[in-house]
């Protein structure tokens, strides 16, 4: 049997705490924590937790200091004393490591820790260690997430790279022109007949310079003799 509360959802212990704040009755059971409907069928993993930091009596009578603690209206206050229970609750732990370092351990830690201390499996120390972070959380001790390093980024491509066209493509561009240029259809003209002949040409977006002017040359070479 583990020591240490756990519980696999260690949301409805904060806010059976955060209930008790505002209304701590007299006595709290596991009826009480189902009118709030917390924890369905794994009251009783609640009412462990508030017996175990000192909240509850093993009858589920509130204590003095509980009361004392859960009524303090000043949030720094109440963390300060909210601080003294955990520490008290956890007083092996807080010996092993020192008060500093406890607050900040990290859940791998914990893990091993509870593991050792109460012979459980990987998934029960996982559910100790989180009640202990949630608890702390409460306190006002919050442990910022381990960084990660940054993910490699890859260098931004410069816009001559971006619109840059393959000579293949500059050269089918100026071969297509220059077919299309030297083989007018034929059309038919009477004598005093003017003919004016308009050429649309439009240009890749994504050409190059050597697109252009291979483009030009073409027109030049084959519109004028």
């Amino acid at each position: 049997m583990a020591n240490h509360p756990y519980i696999s959802g260690v949301g409805n212990i904060t806010q059976m705490i955060g209930y008790l704040r505002k209304n701590f009755p007299a006595t709290v059971t596991s009826e009480t924590v189902k009118k709030y409907g917390l924890a369905s069928n794994n009251e009783s993993y609640v009412i462990n937790a508030l017996q175990f930091i000192g909240l509850i009596d093993e009858d589920g009578n509130r204590t003095e200091v509980g009361h004392e603690v859960l009524t303090t209206h000043d949030e720094a206050e109440f963390g300060t004393k909210f601080s003294d229970l955990i520490m008290n609750a956890y007083k092996d732990l807080f010996a092993l490591y020192g008060e500093e370092e406890t607050w900040a351990l990290p859940r791998p830690k914990l893990i091993g820790y509870f593991r050792q201390a109460d012979k459980t499996s990987e998934i029960i120390g996982t559910r100790q260690a989180a009640v202990f972070q949630a608890l702390r959380s409460i306190a006002g001790h919050e442990v910022l997430a381990e960084s990660k390093a940054p993910a490699a980024t890859k260098a931004p491509k410069t816009r001559a790279a971006a619109t840059k066209v393959p000579k293949s493509k500059a050269a089918e561009a100026a071969t297509v022109a220059a077919q299309t240029l030297s083989t007018p259809g034929k059309v038919p003209t009477k004598p005093g007949m003017a003919l004016t002949v308009r050429i649309e040409i439009n240009l890749p977006s994504e050409g190059s310079q050597e697109t252009y002017d291979a483009i030009f040359k073409s027109i030049k070479a084959n519109l004028y003799p």
